[in-house]
């Protein structure tokens, strides 16, 4: 092991409780231990992550958070009193591994509430509403500090919970965590004065509204919060801790709207000023320890930091706030190992938390130990598969309901949180797989065909490994994505699977009766019907620097790829210009909110041209000609033109049992559809 991080393996405590390393898994929406958005129970599968975790040298295990009031079927976490059983039953197995255990506890989401189309319509007919209200009650499940807009919908608006309500809470808290400390487990976590869950949108001037005792002044803002440890302290003793997730800077202008790393605004929620008054507040009213990052959901981006984010976003944050209290500090957010390492042996910070790198690999800290960290499978933060809850104008959270019910899984880890139906399974009858296409599709399938027994050999036209995939990390931001795709490529070393670099198939006919797998990608939308359309650049030869571009360059699409070809353009100095037919930049399925809001900000904040709802209807020398949506011509004079208006599958012709499509030849996605897609028909042959 590096020695720089052995700060790292250094043990600490949290009140009484001793850990025997610096490394916290932190909670992560689907990772729970008592069912994430069902009927509350013991889940298998959310305790099979957290043990292979456990086991692979983690010093603290935070579940993914449990709602006392669970939004679904309106049930108290208290009332189950079986699940706790189940937990006590399967406690000595995790405590084996030495690591131990907080179980993370919320008061729900208030007007963060995830809403869908779905939801809009029960809320929105008064019929349909009463109908749904005892699997959904929406009304209860949205209620905030003060009446609020939702951060998804207009159409569904959040009203003020009554004390009552909240003394409901403070109690069924205080039950749930006597029941939790009897059952075994080492602590819990209070979520959340984080992210503007509910408790957070009582501390937020710019929520609380309030004049009753919950509202007003800091004591009445900070009260919610307060009683909850006081009331655990009662029931469980002085002696069991009590941590507190915890957001520095609320870094936010107001609703829906977030403050970019290096802006210059007006902080809407909790400043710096006073988060070093509230920290101090909530360690004397009997928190333990804090666990940090910053944002709201309305700055999404810091709690979930997307690609574009700056590695370490939290940290100077959180190192700030550790000076004004004396219980420990832990900091999340995108944090690299080594950093975290220094923060520690300074005494700048106490633990580090890591995330959606467990979803990739749940060995990964092994591996760090062992000095094999080529051999950690990267999360790339493209949150594909752990958190894809997408919004853009006029729709609220578009995304698959099997999606929105089955949260942390991951998209370049076909196995995690799905191993009833992604696993390795030997192969009785070996054989040998010709794979057409040399990109993440055909490598992925490639990688569980020789883990199974079957023999891959790769047929690649280019003259390395990757496909598409190396244009989609060809940006300065995108070191993730190339680090995924050295794996990927070390994979293929480490199981010696034969590969034919610079050799193109025209006719799979040529292979029999063997088993194919056809891996060819997509092709390039041309926009052939457009006056000029040949001075266009295609995304792909940007990308790949076939092709330079000038100082002024009109990106003609808005989706993703667009968009973050005018982000890298951008940052290179250049002066990009967005043209989208939509009404709204990255208005897809699959990208969330903390990835797309970024993107929207950062633009408006640099002042990024947007033409949205215009189409381009001719490229000249010097300019483009398009027309808005009232079919008023729109002159943009440019020196160059990238076109990223999309992909359609290029298939390799072939036909017959034997034969397979995979990737985006097959139909176009992103990274999970890929590397999900290649797995299964791995697995089919």
């Amino acid at each position: 092991m590096d020695q720089r991080l052995e700060p790292l393996f250094t043990p600490w405590k949290i009140g009484n409780c001793e850990i025997k390393n610096r490394v916290v898994l932190t909670s992560m929406g689907g990772t729970d231990l008592f069912g994430w958005m069902e009927k509350n129970h013991f889940d298998r599968a959310g305790a099979r992550f957290i043990l292979e975790a456990a086991r692979n040298n983690v010093g603290l295990v935070l579940p993914g958070c449990q709602p006392v009031y669970n939004p679904m079927f309106g049930q108290w976490l208290h009332k189950n009193r079986r699940m706790y059983q189940t937990l006590k039953e399967w406690l000595p197995e995790f405590h084996k591994t030495g690591a131990k255990l907080f179980i993370q506890l919320t008061a729900g989401f208030g007007r963060s509430f995830t809403i869908s189309p779905m939801m809009e319509k029960l809320y929105v007919n008064p019929a349909l509403r009463a109908a749904s209200r005892p699997f959904m009650d929406l009304d209860k499940i949205t209620a905030s500090a003060s009446p609020a807009p939702n951060r998804w919908s207009d159409k569904v608006p959040s009203r003020a919970l009554t004390v009552g309500e909240i003394r409901e809470f403070v109690d069924a808290f205080a039950q749930t965590a006597q029941l939790l400390r009897e059952a075994g487990v080492d602590g819990v976590e209070i979520h959340a004065v984080h992210e503007g869950y509910l408790l957070d949108q009582f501390t937020l001037k710019y929520v609380n509204k309030r004049t009753d005792q919950y509202g007003g002044s800091f004591e009445n803002r900070y009260r919610f919060p307060a009683e909850i440890v006081q009331a655990i302290k009662a029931a469980c003793g002085q002696d069991f801790p009590v941590s507190l997730r915890y957001s520095v800077v609320s870094k936010t202008k107001g609703f829906r709207q977030g403050a970019l790393p290096g802006e210059d605004f007006v902080e809407a929620g909790r400043d710096r000023s006073e988060s070093e008054r509230a920290a101090k507040y909530l360690q004397d009213a009997g928190y333990d320890m804090l666990n940090c990052d910053n944002g709201t959901y309305d700055a999404w981006y810091w709690a979930h930091p997307p690609i574009y984010m700056p590695e370490n976003c939290n940290l100077a944050d959180v190192e700030h706030i550790k000076r004004f209290v004396d219980i420990p500090v832990v900091c999340a957010g995108r944090l690299d190992p080594r950093a975290a390492a220094d923060s520690i042996a300074a005494g700048r910070l106490d633990g580090a938390g890591f995330a959606r790198q467990f979803l990739a690999d749940q060995r990964w800290v092994t591996k760090l130990m062992e000095g094999r960290e080529k051999d950690i499978r990267p999360c790339i933060l493209c949150h594909n598969g752990c958190f894809n809850m997408c919004h853009y104008e006029g729709v609220p959270n578009d995304q698959d309901l099997g999606d929105s019910l089955h949260l942390a899984r991951c998209a370049v880890n076909a196995e995690t949180m799905q191993w009833d139906r992604h696993y390795i399974k030997k192969t009785i009858s070996p054989k040998r797989v010709h794979i057409i296409g040399g990109g993440l599709g055909g490598m992925e399938a490639a990688r569980v065909l020789t883990l199974r027994g079957h023999t891959p050999i790769i047929y690649e036209k280019g003259d390395e490994l990757g496909g598409a995939f190396i244009a989609a990390g060809a940006e300065s931001y995108k070191g993730k994505l190339r680090d995924l795709l050295s794996w990927y490529k070390r994979q293929m070393a480490l199981m010696h699977v034969e590969i034919h670099l610079n050799q193109e198939i025209r006719d799979v006919a040529r292979f029999g009766t063997d088993q194919v797998i056809i891996a060819t990608g997509a092709a390039p939308i041309i926009l052939r019907g457009v006056h000029g359309h040949e001075r266009m650049v295609e995304a792909i030869e940007f990308l790949n620097g076939e092709k330079t571009v000038g100082q002024r360059v009109a990106v003609i699409g808005g989706g993703l790829t667009g968009c973050e070809i005018a982000y890298e353009l951008a940052l290179q100095g250049k002066e990009p210009v967005i043209v989208e037919m939509k009404n709204d930049l990255v208005a897809q399925k699959g990208v969330c909110l903390a990835n797309s809001s970024y993107l929207r900000e950062w633009f408006a904040l640099h002042k990024v041209p947007v033409h949205l709802e215009t189409t381009l209807t001719a490229v000249h020398q010097d300019k483009v000609l398009c027309r808005d949506k009232d079919g008023r011509t729109v002159e943009i004079p440019c020196d160059s033109v990238i076109s990223s208006v999309g992909y359609l599958p290029n298939p390799l012709e072939g036909r017959g049992r034997n034969i397979r499509f995979v990737g985006d030849c097959k139909q176009v996605g992103n990274v999970k559809t890929v590397i999900w897609g290649a797995y299964e028909t791995a697995m089919k042959i």
